[in-house]
């Protein structure tokens, strides 16, 4: 009896010691496993955050335009700081260039004057914005806002010496 006791005790062992072996084994890979997905996630994150970075670069490319939505800034209009009213091109670049020119008429008349305190919006020409306004170029009102908006950016510029 005292073998079949050895052997017996030794079994034990060795299936316990298999078992445990087997236990810590799976363990570890459970581990590894929940690790690689962590790491998973974190490239999905990553790859999810560069996707919006990627998306707010191109809106931030774009401009507001009030009439149109969302427009290139190398779109068929320019990007010149001035609002967009519609009407044609012709329109908007000759109320542009003809405010403009009258507005640093305007603002170094004003600055040879030493007149810096007077109010542009008081120019009988700012008031009509006019001035070389045909009715083939389209709508006067229009016309009107740009020439009016580009007169002011001039008159400032006529004031500062330019």
């Amino acid at each position: 009896m005292k073998p079949k006791m050895k052997s017996n005790f030794l079994s034990k062992t060795i299936g316990g010691a298999i078992l445990g072996s087997s236990l810590l084994f799976g363990m570890v890979m459970a581990a590894g496993t929940t690790a690689q997905a962590q790491y998973q996630n974190q490239d999905d994150r990553y790859r999810n955050d560069q996707w919006r970075r990627d998306r707010d670069r191109r809106r931030d490319d774009r401009d507001w335009d009030q009439n149109r939505g969302w427009r290139s800034r190398n779109g068929d209009r320019p990007n010149d700081g001035y609002r967009n009213y519609g009407g044609s091109f012709e329109l908007r670049q000759t109320a542009l260039n003809a405010g403009y020119n009258e507005g640093i008429k305007e603002g170094r008349k004003h600055r040879n004057n030493y007149d810096r305190y007077y109010n542009f919006r008081d120019s009988s020409t700012y008031q009509r914005a006019t001035k070389d306004y045909s009715s083939r170029l389209g709508d006067r009102y229009i016309y009107q806002q740009y020439f009016r908006d580009a007169f002011v950016n001039g008159y400032r510029a006529g004031l500062q010496g330019y």
